[in-house]
């Protein structure tokens, strides 16, 4: 059996090492990646100046991601489930999903504007949407959020881990200054926009919701002359190409 066993080990080993792999890729799912670069991109558009050189975009991406290899370490520990499920019930949870989930939907259909935002989805995806989606944006989505943020809120209990282990209240305390910390960013940057910004009431909403003079705006090909003004761009085919030969 011994020496059965010295045998076969080599290529147990090898099957263990191949099942390890195959679990290893199955984890690395692209919303891995979605993340980090979400939060990156957000960063560097804030910070063009700094982060938009040379190499310090892969440095800020290394960065983000050996930091969340470190706090992931702490799920490996002994009461790491705990940890992870404390983060779980109140980082990610659906209060705080639909909070923001709710002012994005209101950004868009109110302050960015529906139908600007429909037309570019036209524009992107090459034909005309159901109109319906823009009054989803602009009411149907902000009421669901709201009620369901409500509700979740009413209906809030205390968290317990397989029904039986109660959480101390600090731990209570630790989870909810998670859930307001990514919940009071929206409120606090309104309110502080509002108070840098001179006028009225109403004059500082109407400049705040208004793009930027300074900001680019995409503009159509001149070249491009659509015979149908109304015409969608899915019908390519007929559409008349008109060149300025002043300009070839």
């Amino acid at each position: 059996m011994v020496i059965e066993g010295c045998v076969r080990a080599p290529k147990i080993k090898a099957e263990s090492l191949e099942n390890d792999f195959r679990t290893l890729e199955d984890d690395i799912s692209p919303d891995e990646f979605v993340g980090v670069e979400g939060l990156g991109t957000t960063v560097i558009d804030m910070y063009p100046n700094i982060f938009r050189q040379k190499n310090r975009r892969e440095l800020l991406m290394l960065f983000f991601s050996i930091f969340s290899y470190l706090i992931g370490l702490i799920m490996l520990t002994e009461g790491g489930v705990y940890v992870f499920q404390l983060l779980d019930y109140y980082a990610a949870s659906g209060m705080c999903l639909l909070f923001i989930a709710m002012f994005e939907s209101i950004c868009i259909g109110w302050v960015y504007g529906a139908d600007k935002f429909y037309h570019n989805i036209e524009h992107m995806i090459g034909y005309r949407p159901l109109p319906l989606i823009k009054y989803c944006w602009q009411f149907v989505t902000p009421a669901l959020c709201l009620a369901t943020f409500l509700f979740s809120v009413i209906k809030y209990t205390p968290l317990t881990y397989n029904k039986k282990y109660v959480y101390p209240s600090w731990a209570d305390a630790v989870g909810w200054m998670l859930a307001i910390s990514s919940i009071i960013c929206i409120p606090l940057w309104i309110i502080y926009k509002l108070c840098s910004v001179k006028g009225s009431l109403t004059e500082r909403l109407r400049q705040l919701t208004s793009p930027d003079v300074e900001l680019p705006q995409w503009q159509p090909d001149p070249k491009i002359v659509f015979s149908d003004p109304s015409q969608r761009p899915s019908e390519a085919a007929h559409l008349t190409i008109a060149v300025q030969e002043s300009r070839c």
